[in-house]
């Protein structure tokens, strides 16, 4: 009252000095001080995070002997929480926590397993609530969906995170697996996928046809289903006429679809203008890397008169699905998701961005040096196939916690404020299962690289047979930047970094995979009801093929010679600290997919390696990475951005394809509406 600006910090963990190596008190302590020290105006605190309890999981006996002495009431107080804390101590906290929650009710101990993922007792406990409720259907319906749903209210409020989600689902399946053959055996209506009797809504998902990506959409159907969604998952490279057909024979109430690479796009938009004219009146989902809620507004709603949304990630699937299915809140959702794509149409319909034209990009290209050209120690293709425990040396973790929704970077993301402790339990699930492929070899590495005598022939590079340069082997296409550049740089195109004709110069490339085994891996995990060591599987098969890549560049610029010297870390190798790029066809500097069917027959990597391509060029599997080697001191990541017509129907030549395929193949960085592009004669001879 009589310093209403000043702020209240303590040093919470004095409290609990005294009993130093018995964290079960200490944590018991801090948690209950903290709940009543902030009601009271505590403003900050200083307390390991990290060892905090949940306030309603301490056990009641302890916290009513702890908040005795934090509030003094009763002048013995401290007599019994000292006499407490002595007859715990030998024993130490796991043993206890183990005793308080496994003395509580059937439903308290089927709760308490789901919130913590626990799956050590369930098929005890679920067999004692089958005892109790006489159905088996009754306990799903009763104190598993109890469970789930505060598993649910607990994502929704961001206390809990989706590491520990999935962790919940992998018991609740459990759980209706065991009670599985007692439900047949009484006839009843059998349980659907994920493990619901009377679901919230049933959705079918897919990842579209020429994609071989699911990690996320994977995850977005462990969470739907952690919330009362019966999810019907497709899998990968599913056609049109798949998702529609079981559509209307599930009866499904929304359609999620799902992609990573761009021409995936495309087929969203194939999909929704088949939606509309078969008639479906469902809402369509749209989720994966390359989508976005721009490219939704403009290419995918516009084919479709039903509800079209984009998902970011897992955590807006439910509340999106909810109001979708919800009878009072569909119109009302439906009407402000066309009132948000509307604005967000009308924003991409103003001005196309400013381009020179292809002639004046090139003569605004780098005027880059040559005097340095390292020849490599072979020419040709190579096949090898290292160890995994060499590969994980060179795992970036980061995106590994972003394909859990834990944003931060490694290591510093382990002490996170928020979400360090959960960071902390994922990485160890992590390094355990890590370890287990590693020593038991469950995935095969393969990769094949090479060199290859190369010169500049314009926007193009030309590959040679051998370092005469008489016989062109095969030919690169690159894109070149058209933007207007203010700042007096460069036009860039990967082409620069390569030295023009008679000259010297070289050019690598290479596949990697370290998908081969995962697809056995996950289904073992799946069989035995586990999603959370499934994702967890997918996760590290993609660290470890991105790991690859990079011990393979390592590799590559020692036997160039340029790298020999080099004196990295692991995290200088991390933040790219070395000579040269490895740039991959589909990523914006050279985003053409259909460059890697070159790269394909220049190494015959299906035969080298066994990874495959789809019709829309993805790889298979799905844990790999591809590209070619610039070694030019100066060479550098940068983005193409939008191009002009002029510039694709100059490429479309040196492609030898046809105006259309290129424009439907780069599609979202053409700077004009093909649909709407006046008719100009082009120097095929042909009019376009």
């Amino acid at each position: 009252a009589e310093l209403p600006y000043c702020k209240v910090s303590g040093g919470v963990s004095n409290i609990s000095f005294s009993f130093r190596g018995n964290n079960l008190v200490r944590e018991a302590m801090h948690s209950a001080f903290l709940y009543h020290a902030i009601r009271a105006g505590l403003d900050m605190g200083i307390v390991n995070a990290g060892q905090l309890a949940v306030y309603d999981e301490v056990p009641k006996d302890l916290l009513e002997l702890v908040e005795d002495v934090l509030l003094n009431r009763k002048p013995d107080a401290t007599e019994r929480l000292i006499k407490f804390a002595e007859s715990v101590k030998q024993r130490g906290k796991a043993e206890v926590v183990e005793d308080e929650w496994r003395k509580g009710t059937v439903e308290e101990r089927l709760s308490h397993a789901l919130v913590k993922g626990i799956v050590d007792f369930i098929d005890a406990d679920t067999e004692e609530a089958r005892q109790k409720y006489g159905k088996p259907l009754l306990v799903i319906e009763g104190p598993l969906m109890a469970g789930m749903n505060v598993v649910g209210d607990l994502f929704g409020a961001g206390k809990m995170f989706l590491p520990q989600v999935v962790k919940s689902a992998r018991v609740m399946k459990k759980a209706v697996a065991y009670l599985q053959p007692f439900m047949e055996k009484e006839k009843q209506v059998a349980v659907a996928a994920g493990g619901i009797a009377k679901p919230q809504g049933k959705i079918l998902l897919a990842t579209v046809k020429g994609d071989v990506h699911d990690i996320g959409k994977n995850i977005v159907g462990v969470v739907l289903a952690c919330n009362n969604y019966e999810v019907i998952d497709l899998g990968v490279m599913v056609p049109c006429e798949k998702i529609l057909a079981t559509a209307r024979e599930t009866k499904a109430d929304i359609i999620g679809l799902s992609g990573l690479i761009t021409p995936s796009l495309d087929e969203m938009v194939h999909v929704a203008r088949e939606m509309e004219r078969e008639g479906l009146k469902l809402p369509l989902l749209i989720g994966g890397a390359t989508t976005s809620k721009a490219h939704t507004a403009v290419k995918i709603a516009p084919a479709f008169n039903q509800p079209v949304v984009h998902v970011v990630d897992a955590s807006r699937a439910v509340p999106i699905a909810s109001s979708l299915i919800s009878a009072e809140n569909k119109s009302k959702f439906a009407a402000q998701i066309r009132e948000e794509y509307d604005r967000v149409r009308a924003q991409h319909a103003g001005p196309k961005a400013k381009l020179l034209s292809i002639e004046e990009a090139r003569a605004n290209a780098p005027k880059l040096k040559f005097d340095d050209l390292p020849k490599p120690e072979f020419t040709g293709e190579k096949n090898i196939e290292p160890s995994l425990s060499e590969l994980a040396k060179f795992i970036d973790w980061t995106p590994f916690f972003h394909t859990w929704e834990l944003r931060g970077v490694y290591p510093k993301i382990l002490q996170h404020e928020k979400h360090g402790e959960e960071a902390r339990k994922l990485f160890a699930d992590a390094q355990k299962l890590l370890e287990e492929i590693v020593s038991k070899k469950l995935l095969q590495p393969k990769a094949v690289y090479g060199f290859f005598p190369a010169n500049r022939i314009g926007d193009d590079v030309e590959l040679y047979t051998n370092e005469s340069r008489q016989k062109v082997l095969t030919k690169f296409h690159f894109l070149r930047q058209q933007i207007i550049k203010d700042d007096g740089t460069p036009n860039w195109c990967l082409a620069d970094f390569v030295a023009s004709k008679n000259s010297n110069d070289f050019i690598g490339a290479f596949a990697v995979t370290s998908g081969h085994g995962l697809r056995e891996l996950i289904e073992k995990f799946k069989a035995d009801h586990d999603d959370y060591n499934a994702i967890m599987a997918e996760a590290i098969a993609d660290r470890l093929a991105e790991a690859f890549a990079e011990f393979l560049h390592k590799r590559v610029r020692d036997e160039w010679g340029y790298g020999k010297l080099e004196k990295l870390t692991t995290d200088d190798l991390i933040q790219e600290k070395y000579r040269g790029i490895r740039p991959a066809a589909g990523y914006p500097a050279c985003p053409d997919h259909t460059e890697k069917g070159i790269l394909w027959k220049l190494l015959d990597v299906e035969k080298n390696t066994g990874i495959k391509l789809t019709e829309s060029f993805a790889m298979w599997p799905g844990s790999s990475v591809s590209g070619l080697y610039f070694a030019h001191p100066d060479s550098k990541y940068f983005a193409v951005g939008k191009l002009g017509r002029d510039q694709i129907l100059d490429y479309h030549i040196r492609k030898g394809m046809t105006v259309l395929e290129v424009e439907r193949w780069l599609g979202p960085w053409l700077n004009y509406d093909p649909a709407k592009a006046e008719k100009i004669s082009c120097a095929c001879g042909l009019s376009h």
